[in-house]
């Protein structure tokens, strides 16, 4: 099987999503740089958003040398609600004037025993996991719904709808943003707008590295046997945001190797 970085340096161009632009959020590297730059290969130009401005310049650099567009769009979604605002104002504009898909993949997860997750990272994570996608959704989904055409993909997790004992909180934020999920598709769905979810397995990541025996062990008994790749993840929302996935409305899609389905079988 071959990795994930292999996979990302030989995209092959397709034109599925050309002439469409893209906003995702924590894109400078795991599931979101991959999701832009599978995005960016498929023909959209995509606004490449991070806190660091030389790790968003980074990937933007890698998705314009294998020939795609991409810009740099810098944000803390911690911040309050009007650096939210700004975030979506500044991707509109360096988008051209508008956003046809926003993915909302920015997460923290810190997946402490309750007892130990701070205040700190409490209010962190709802911030960042909860507030900032709505805050996105608001200020992005009614121009798409006027056009009559967009889409809203948020990126999930398969621990939002299993009992594990630790993450309480983290876990609770992704079962928010499946519940988001479902009340913006009945809600923009009828005017064009698209809402779906993209719920990844345990993922090998740069960002849980230090624990990548534990991500190993966690999916050895899964059907796949192995960790989910970012370019998995990348590769199903591009076919959710595509023609191909017009008839998914607050739809929850599994990318976890199937451990949410045979998990404790």
């Amino acid at each position: 099987m071959q990795s994930n970085g292999q996979l990302l340096s030989t995209l092959t161009p397709h034109p599925a999503l050309a002439g469409r632009t893209a906003l995702v959020t924590g894109a400078t590297s795991g599931i979101g740089e991959a999701i832009a730059r599978v995005l960016a290969a498929s023909g959209a130009t995509v606004a490449v958003h991070g806190r660091d401005e030389e790790r968003a310049d980074a990937v933007v650099s890698a998705v314009t040398a294998a020939g795609g567009k991409a810009h740099a769009v810098t944000g803390d979604l911690a911040g309050g609600h009007d650096q939210v605002r700004g975030l979506a104002e500044r991707a509109t504009e360096v988008l051209g004037g508008r956003v046809d898909v926003l993915v909302n993949n920015a997460g923290l997860y810190p997946v402490s025993p309750t007892e130990a997750a701070t205040d700190d990272d409490v209010d962190a994570m709802l911030a960042v996991n909860v507030r900032a996608p709505h805050v996105l959704v608001a200020a992005l989904a009614p121009a798409m719904a006027e056009r009559g055409d967009g889409a809203v993909v948020n990126i999930g997790s398969w621990m939002a709808r299993t009992g594990v004992p630790f993450g309480a909180m983290y876990t609770a934020t992704k079962a928010a943003l499946e519940q988001m999920t479902r009340t913006w598709a009945a809600e923009y769905g009828p005017r064009g707008v698209r809402a779906v979810t993209v719920a990844p397995g345990a993922t090998a990541t740069p960002g849980n590295a230090g624990s990548a025996d534990a991500v190993a062990a966690m999916t050895s008994g899964t059907p796949a046997g192995v960790p989910v790749r970012p370019v998995d993840v990348a590769r199903a929302v591009r076919w959710v945001v595509s023609e191909e996935g017009a008839f998914l409305h607050g739809s929850i899609i599994d990318v976890d190797g199937g451990i949410s389905a045979t998990r404790g079988a």
